[in-house]
């Protein structure tokens, strides 16, 4: 498979040869989404935690007596009903991770990036060299490509002048590419990938 490779100023300067097992993956929804998911539910703490009314101190003593004060009987004011008592099924630390095999998750990232080019939202830029880490710089690189909300810029080898040039632009973000995942692709409008970044990718892939 051949894919056009642009400039920043978004012009055509040449072609590359891709492996079509990595950009040409068959579309399973169903895997991307038990990806996702996974992803999703590791990055949560699960660290809330609430007291139950057993947990709560004082309370100890009955309120009042049982019968002949013409109010409802109470057996302790760190019930759930007064102020200042205890939770109803309290919410505790709990593990929320989901375990995914890593035959799964290669799959799941050829085929989301597969997808992506062939939904015309995935774009090889030669190289992204800025002079400096301006946003302004970023901001027209964003404007010569029509990056548009949600444009994701994938680099091959650390830049340090893109990383800040892009980190005060919310419709732009930066990622190296051998951290990018299934979620970060799913989550893009749009993702451009740096030559150096195509070759890392079908290096872990192939």
């Amino acid at each position: 498979m051949e894919l056009k490779v642009f400039n920043t100023k978004g012009k055509k300067v040449k072609t590359i040869t891709v492996s079509d097992e990595v950009f040409g993956a068959e579309y399973n929804e169903a895997l991307i989404h038990q990806v996702v998911v996974a992803q999703l539910a590791n990055k949560r703490q699960g660290t809330k935690s609430t007291l139950t009314r057993t947990e709560v101190r004082g309370g100890g003593i009955k309120p009042w007596r049982q019968k002949g004060t013409g109010r409802a009987r109470q057996g302790s004011t760190r019930a759930p009903q007064w102020r200042h008592g205890g939770v109803v099924f309290a919410p505790k630390p709990r593990d929320f991770s989901k375990k995914i095999n890593k035959q799964m998750k290669a799959q799941a990232f050829k085929s989301a990036l597969s997808q992506k080019l062939r939904q015309d939202e995935l774009v090889v830029l030669d190289a992204i060299n800025l002079a400096e880490g301006k946003t302004r710089l970023m901001a027209e690189v964003c404007a010569a490509l029509d990056a548009g909300k949600k444009a994701l810029f994938v680099l091959g080898d650390a830049n340090e002048n893109v990383v800040r040039a892009a980190r005060n632009l919310p419709e732009a973000a930066t990622i190296s590419a051998d951290i990018l995942s299934v979620l970060d692709l799913v989550a893009a409008n749009k993702v451009f990938l740096t030559a150096d970044a195509v070759k890392k990718i079908e290096e872990v892939n192939a």
